[in-house]
């Protein structure tokens, strides 16, 4: 049967990207205290070496049980414009590679599509969540940095300007997160669709208990191979948003050197079992959320499909 283009109109696109925000909010905001000792092990190896519970307990033993919540407004409000135009975002773009092509060659190229559409996604979602990482990571490695968000925020521009202060970690970000992205989304379509065709099922057809456990088990998958790919850059974004990391001269000189100082291998393996955990939990959640979200506002979530099917 052809598809009704006619439903992806701006109501669509709306309820998908306030789907998204509302799934990436969530997630991120409730894994936010595995991401402190994530982030303090990354800034602080040498203190924090216990791994993910011991790190846990360490910052329990100084901070309280507050300090697990460090950085938890910028989190959640960050996340939440980091999903909208993240999830939103993929969704416009696959939709209008799709139309464009036609469905035969939408349904060929549909690894293709993922990955390009998951690739200018981020990137316009990137330029809004940097300035919440900034200050987020800023709070995390300098708990008394200031009292609040916008109070973190207003310092960090007064001291470093607002580029410096927001957008030095622009570039290792979309290093990060844009090959993040295209692997999460491109490694979750497949997964999803394997499941669906090991159960005899297309996954348009798949409703209730079986669309959620589809969705949970390809996030797992998609999250963990995405937090693979991107933890070298993770790493580096940590440490340049530490004041007087690498240097003082351009970001890309500061980057330099603090790859040069940590290694490659320090850099893809330290807090690596943390990230996984993070990113397959909250992964596994925010296309299990999507899901809900979208069926709970009335929308069809759109899905590649053999025209022949």
């Amino acid at each position: 049967m052809p598809e009704d283009w006619s439903r992806f109109n701006l109501d669509y696109f709306t309820k998908a990207a306030l789907a998204g925000g509302i799934c990436c909010s969530i997630t991120h905001a409730g894994m936010c205290p595995i991401d402190v000792v994530k982030t303090r092990i990354q800034l602080d190896p040498v203190t924090y070496n216990k791994g993910l519970i011991g790190g846990i307990r360490q910052v329990i033993a100084a901070e309280g049980m507050g300090g697990l919540a460090t950085g938890l407004a910028p989190t959640a409000i960050g996340y939440f414009v980091q999903g909208w135009f993240k999830f939103g975002g993929v969704e416009f773009f696959k939709i209008q590679f799709a139309k464009s092509l036609g469905e035969q060659s939408a349904w060929d190229n549909r690894n293709k599509i993922y990955l390009a559409s998951a690739a200018f996604a981020e990137f316009i979602a990137d330029v809004f969540l940097c300035p919440l990482e900034a200050t987020r990571i800023r709070l995390v490695s300098e708990p008394t940095f200031a009292p609040s968000l916008p109070a973190a925020a207003s310092r960090l521009v007064k001291e470093m300007g607002f580029v410096k202060g927001f957008y030095s970690g622009f570039g290792p970000m979309c290093f990060k997160q844009i090959p993040y992205t295209m692997a999460k989304f491109a490694v979750q379509g497949a997964a999803a669709e394997q499941l669906a065709n090991s159960m005899g099922k297309n996954l348009a057809d798949l409703t209730g208990a079986t669309k959620m456990c589809v969705a949970l088990g390809s996030g797992v998958i998609a999250g963990v191979a995405a937090a693979i790919i991107s933890h070298p850059a993770d790493t580096l974004l940590t440490k340049v948003n530490k004041a007087g990391a690498g240097g003082d001269g351009s970001i890309a000189s500061r980057l330099a050197n603090i790859a040069k100082e940590i290694g490659f291998v320090k850099l893809a393996t330290v807090g690596l079992g943390a990230r996984c955990v993070m990113i397959g939990t909250l992964t596994a959640g925010q296309f299990l959320l999507f899901d809900m979200v979208m069926d709970a506002t009335g929308a069809s979530k759109f899905h590649f499909h053999a025209p022949s099917h």
